[in-house]
């Protein structure tokens, strides 16, 4: 008796009463339940008359390196005023079930991580479908809007389009729901659901430089300030200036080209927090072309702004640096200039707010992960409640968190 109580104690089920343990593939534990007085289903009359006996083959989680199988020998109780036949009750497995409860929990658990069905069928000892059917039941409804509303979109390939969009709210760390595409017909149809007061709570919407959410944007949040992401429009200039090098290198012999290729790094990074020697070979390389001298000296005005603490002054600074670029002769800083100029008040609006997509790409790159285990998703509802799925959990651990 002793020893049953430590096992019980051991395999978790309390009221439970352990008969035999056998060793094979799967670690089988066969067990019943403590005979104890039930009332009718039907009429509720107590009674404690066992009809007979069946067993059932039962999964859990697996536990000391193997698989578990519980074969649980079940009573049926028959009620002495109706007759009726009923089978009694137990706190681990639901009625008509084949697996305990806690195994439910422990693959829907599983799946917060970005795994696919199969690996976590694999470890259970389960089939892809029933994964697949356990967590169909997961379904997670539509977020109310928060201060702070981030979009971008990530390249999903599911429902028929390329391109999926997210929600977030990068002030509290949470995604807020998944969308199937990210044009404006379904963005306006999406955002016309939300009352006007709930719309009017978002003060701040933070996004990259996608004419569409900013025009979006523009029609439904009339009391939030629009942000362009800082990363989107640093980035242009990046790109213009990338530009300029190669080809400009094209001119250059096969090792100057591999020279120039191997060092951008060097002609990337801001010029006074480079080292001295890293210094020289900079000015050393920017001899060699006059259009490469010049695109880095406006690259590097323009990183200049970034310095900037206070709107006023980035504005000052901007509309200097847009008006040189634009005459500067160079077609890559010409076009960037324009790209600027098209965004300059969401540009600015940075400057004001610390808010920015990062939270909302690191998002992206978790869901890329994801797809790449899955090797794709084609059912788009499925996919969202798998992403959702996944950033739950770290939700889930900061309301615990602050009611503690």
């Amino acid at each position: 008796m002793l020893y049953n109580h430590f096992t019980e104690e051991l395999l978790g089920l309390q009221g439970v009463k352990i008969t035999n343990v056998e060793q094979e593939e799967n670690l089988i534990i066969h067990l019943e339940m403590e005979r104890k007085r039930h009332n009718c289903i039907c009429c509720g009359t107590a009674t404690d008359t066992v009809h007979d006996y069946r067993l059932q083959k039962i999964k859990d989680i697996p536990s000391f390196g193997k698989n578990i199988v519980i074969m649980l020998r079940k009573r049926r109780y028959r009620c002495p005023h109706c007759g009726k036949r009923f089978y009694e009750e137990n706190t681990f497995l639901p009625g008509y079930h084949r697996m305990t409860n806690r195994l439910v929990k422990f693959v829907l658990n599983r799946l917060t991580d970005e795994r696919s069905f199969t690996s976590v069928a694999r470890e259970v000892n389960l089939s892809v479908s029933t994964i697949i059917r356990i967590f169909d039941l997961v379904s997670y409804p539509k977020a109310e809007l928060p201060k702070v509303l981030s979009i971008d979109e990530f390249k999903g390939n599911t429902w028929g389009e390329k391109y999926q969009c997210i929600l977030t709210d990068p002030e509290n760390k949470i995604v807020l729901d998944i969308l199937p595409e990210r044009y404006k017909p379904y963005l306006t149809t999406y955002l016309c659901k939300y009352p006007k007061e709930e719309r009017e709570k978002v003060k701040y919407f933070v996004s990259d430089m996608w004419r569409t959410y900013y025009d979006t944007a523009g029609i439904w949040f009339k009391n939030a300030i629009r942000i362009v992401d800082k990363y989107h429009w640093i980035r242009q200039v990046i790109w213009a200036f990338e530009n300029v090098r190669k080809e400009e290198q094209k001119k250059f012999s096969k090792t100057h080209r591999r020279y120039f290729k191997n060092s951008k790094k060097l002609l990337l990074k801001r010029f006074n927090k480079l080292e001295n020697e890293q210094q020289q070979q900079v000015l050393v390389m920017l001899e060699t072309s006059v259009n490469l001298s010049r695109s880095h000296w406006y690259k590097e005005k323009f990183l200049e702004i970034l310095d900037c603490n206070d709107r006023e002054t980035a504005k000052e600074k901007m509309q200097e640096w847009i008006y040189n670029a634009s005459n500067c002769g160079i077609p890559q800083f010409e076009k960037c200039a324009d790209s600027m100029q098209n965004w300059l008040t969401g540009i600015l609006n940075s400057f004001s707010s610390p808010y920015t997509n990062g939270f909302t790409e690191g998002c992206n790159n978790k869901i890329k992960v994801l797809k790449r285990n899955a090797y794709g998703y084609k059912n788009f509802r499925r996919f969202r409640n798998r992403i959702l799925h996944i950033f739950s959990l770290k939700q889930l651990n900061k309301e615990q968190a602050a009611a503690y």
